[in-house]
């Protein structure tokens, strides 16, 4: 096996129909072209309308982790022996036995970055600066049509193209969500007004602020939070930190708790009715929203520190608080509305720059499915309905020819909390490549959790496989 896998991308012809286009070239669409690599009989492309990978780059604060462990790579937990493991990243780089000596389990986010970059910059088909515009059904050749633009190094339009495929899969990602009452704040210049997701863009002039307030309870809110508490000066740290939540609290990761982001829970969930899912998908917010329990220690470590010496740090930290309105005060200053949820109580408070750790939300698909609409079959919200191997339900004009469109991270609605996670993106890439192929390309467990989650079910134990027969040593040695 070669350390960094040389592209061989087959010959083409332009109006012939690929087997699978790719739009949007995130960490789940990387891991299917990273397990579609292999299949020479596939013929596949991915676009993507920005320049190069790029991944939460705003949030590659020094020494923040990923929630996941290192196995949770693009193609590990479906194909361990994979060229484009992690593993044989660190291989490739010379760096594997510093690795090994680290003992580290949770990678640093920056180092998973250079990873999916290293995979992006050798995995053949992918397509950078390349926007799709448009996507529909030609009935006359029982293919779907891709429209794109080409862009160039300065964002503009370069040329036209077009492309055909029986199948498609939608890893557009998500957006950085931004609550009403902010947005006006955000999109005025000259405003210290930043969502976490271009954080590091805008540390230098947040920390030039006299004042910092970060609102969002969840993990990015507190790894910003211990950033700017560890650049701030002692006893004149003025910094909030307020939350939604009624606690700044921990990430549920016991490990029967982490088995809800297993095949068998998705499998599960799925099956569930419509509704049922709705109220779990509201409840279980601390299975995905909560705080890493290390980060969480790090900043009572930090505030602790400062109080060795007889004083006490200038920060606030207050969970149960929403934000009602905001508004500038003169051109620099800005003045948050508050209302304590649980106290039924209302205040103001003034501060100098803000950082919104609001999370993110899915981006919208009708812009590109426009051209499916008459085709597309939604639930009773008017949500796309998805099927348990990832394909959106479509009229059976078009699946009668075997054509699908694929989503991944765009289905939380009917696969649950493990949609958004890393640790499952191997496992749906190799569910959406077996289904696509019509055969078991990358064999998957039957069974991935010790935790039965339905009375309706009742799960085969997996016969253990045989031990291998070992050759004798000669002489009896």
């Amino acid at each position: 096996m070669t350390t960094t896998p040389a592209p061989h991308p087959p010959h083409h012809e332009p109006d012939a129909p690929r087997d699978l286009v790719g739009i949007g070239i995130g960490p789940f669409n990387l891991s299917l072209a990273a397990l579609a690599h292999p299949l020479a009989e596939l013929d596949s492309v991915f676009y993507d309308q920005r320049p190069a990978f790029d991944w939460h780059r705003g949030l590659l604060i020094d020494g923040a982790r990923i929630q996941v462990p290192f196995l949770a790579d693009l193609v590990t937990l479906a194909d361990p022996a994979s060229p484009w493991s992690f593993l044989n990243y660190l291989k490739a780089r010379d760096r594997l036995f510093p690795f090994y000596f680290a003992e580290r389990f949770h990678i640093q986010r920056a180092e998973y970055d250079a990873y999916c970059r290293w995979v992006a910059g050798h995995l053949p088909g992918l397509h950078f600066g390349h926007q799709v515009d448009a996507v529909r059904w030609n009935p006359e050749r029982d293919v779907f049509e891709v429209d794109f633009t080409q862009i160039d190094t300065d964002g503009e339009a370069e040329a036209l193209g077009r492309t055909y495929t029986r199948n498609i899969v939608l890893g557009i990602g998500t957006e950085p969500y931004v609550p009403d009452p902010l947005k006006p704040l955000v999109e005025a210049p000259g405003v210290p007004v930043v969502h976490a997701a271009d954080y590091l863009a805008h540390r230098d002039t947040i920390l030039a602020a006299d004042h910092v307030t970060v609102i969002g309870s969840g993990q990015s809110g507190a790894e910003i939070f211990l950033d700017l508490l560890r650049a701030r000066p002692a006893g004149r740290e003025k910094l909030h930190w307020l939350g939604r939540t009624e606690a700044f609290a921990p990430m549920e990761y016991s490990k029967l708790g982490l088995e809800h982001f297993t095949p068998d829970y998705t499998r599960y969930f799925h099956a569930l009715p419509e509704g049922v899912r709705d109220r779990l998908v509201t409840s279980q917010w601390q299975l995905h929203k909560g705080i890493d329990a290390d980060t969480i220690a790090a900043i009572h470590d930090e505030l602790y520190g400062r109080t060795l010496h007889g004083g006490w740090p200038d920060t606030v930290l207050t969970p149960g608080v929403r934000v009602r309105t905001a508004g500038r005060i003169a051109t620099t200053r800005i003045e948050l509305h508050l209302e304590h949820i649980q106290q039924n109580a209302r205040s103001r408070l003034t501060t100098d720059a803000v950082v919104l750790a609001t999370g993110y939300r899915e981006r919208p698909l009708h812009r590109i499915l426009a051209g499916l609409a008459p085709y597309l079959r939604r639930d009773s919200r008017e949500r796309l309905r998805v099927d348990e191997q990832f394909r959106l339900v479509l009229d059976p004009s078009i699946t009668g020819s075997d054509c699908h469109v694929y989503v991944q991270n765009a289905e939380r609605h009917t696969h649950g909390v493990g949609t958004p996670d890393l640790g499952l993106a191997a496992w749906r890439s190799a569910t959406i490549l077996n289904s696509l192929t019509g055969k078991e390309t990358y064999p998957l467990p039957y069974r991935t959790a010790f935790t039965t989650f339905g009375l309706d079910h009742h799960p085969q134990v997996p016969q253990a496989r045989p031990a291998q027969l070992l050759t004798p040593l000669v002489d009896g040695r």
